[in-house]
């Protein structure tokens, strides 16, 4: 399995998928191993962690390309799990998780540098899997035809949320986060790199569209990194700060615990973006009792599942419309925040490792 890696010193999406699948596997019956132990036998399956390949993927896909069908990773597991694109040749079964087929599907959302070596190289790799895993059914089309995976090997496995996401939360410890930001519980809160595809640009049009009267009661909360082409963005949310708008931006959050305490203290989750494969924060938003605000394009709609106030993400009036709703009408706040505990219930972390351990049942059978 890939190492989790770190974006700006938070986990990135991959990163928080693959260290819940390390934390929850153990649970299901699976053994995760270090590169170093020998095969493990006898029904589980081994999943190779931490310093995976005698040699990096670049180096591993060169000799690949060099010598197809010929050469062989040899790993010490029963199986591997590759929870990224960079998927090589085995001399055990190769289980990948393709997120999403962002960077051939939509190239001018993502980071032009060396954008088409990259792709050639993902779409080389995808082929290389013996099983691919994706997280949503909205997923499978765009895999097969990006990256001509067999849709008879693909399995669904969504994503979810951490057990303590689902329990009582301390009020002194969540009152102190809120504190250190100078934060008034009720605000409006997104969370997501800040980049084209979230749309944060958008949503901030929206926000500015609501009465004064509750902007100034609530803020909008902008947690996110800067991303790929977020100067323009930045500068917006930090004009409007200087205007005297109720926004506030923090871009350093690495700390899981305070990320949990600022959704518990927001009042409306918004997540207007414009392509996911999946998209964990609206079921942390879920699991936090928040309602939510979620763009009606990708996969979002099969993750909210009605759970939420589904929207074009491209009509920031429509946008606005939906924040304001969820902020003056008590009834269907009610029933967002319900349907959407209801709906994080269903997505934990836990039952994505069981239902990834299935997966891998499968290929060992086969």
């Amino acid at each position: 399995m890939i190492e989790p890696g770190l974006t700006g010193g938070r986990l990135d999406g991959i990163g928080v998928y693959t260290r819940a699948l390390m934390r929850h596997l153990p649970r299901t019956g699976c053994t995760v191993l270090p590169y170093s132990w020998p095969r493990i036998r006898g029904g589980s399956a081994g999943i190779s962690v931490g310093q995976p390949l005698p040699q990096s993927f670049e180096a591993a896909s060169l000799v690949d390309l060099a010598t197809p069908g010929a050469h062989r990773v040899h790993m010490p597991a029963d199986l591997f799990h590759v929870t990224d694109y960079r998927i090589v040749r085995m001399d055990c079964p190769v289980v990948a998780t393709l997120h999403d087929a962002l960077p051939i599907k939509y190239p001018e959302w993502c980071n032009p540098r060396l954008r088409s070596m990259k792709n050639w190289l993902q779409r080389k790799a995808a082929a290389k899997a013996d099983h691919v895993i994706a997280l949503s059914h909205f997923a499978i089309d765009e895999l097969v035809e990006c990256f001509g995976v067999n849709p008879h090997r693909v399995s669904v496995v969504y994503c979810g949320v951490d057990d303590e996401w689902l329990e009582p939360a301390d009020d002194a410890a969540v009152a102190a986060t809120l504190a250190s930001y100078k934060l008034t519980s009720g605000y409006f809160l997104t969370v997501g790199t800040l980049q084209p595809r979230k749309n944060v640009g958008r949503l901030l049009d929206a926000y500015l569209m609501l009465p004064k009267a509750l902007r100034d009661e609530r803020a909008l909360v902008v947690v996110g990194a800067r991303g790929w082409r977020c100067e323009e963005l930045v500068a917006r949310l930090e004009g409007a700060r200087a205007d005297g708008e109720n926004i506030v931006w923090l871009d350093k959050v690495t700390d899981p615990a305070q990320l949990r305490h600022l959704f518990l203290g927001a009042g409306v989750f918004a997540f207007p973006s414009l392509y996911e494969g999946f998209g964990i924060p609206v079921v942390e938003a879920f699991a936090s009792h928040v309602p939510v605000v979620a763009s009606n394009a990708s996969s979002l709609p099969e993750v909210t599942q009605g759970a939420a106030l589904d929207v074009n993400p491209l009509d920031a009036g429509e946008l606005a419309a939906a924040m304001q709703t969820l902020a003056n009408d008590g009834m269907e706040r009610a029933r967002c925040i319900a349907a959407g505990r209801a709906r994080a219930e269903q997505l934990t972390w836990h039952a994505t490792a069981r239902q990834t351990a299935e997966v891998y049942q499968t290929v060992l059978s086969q």
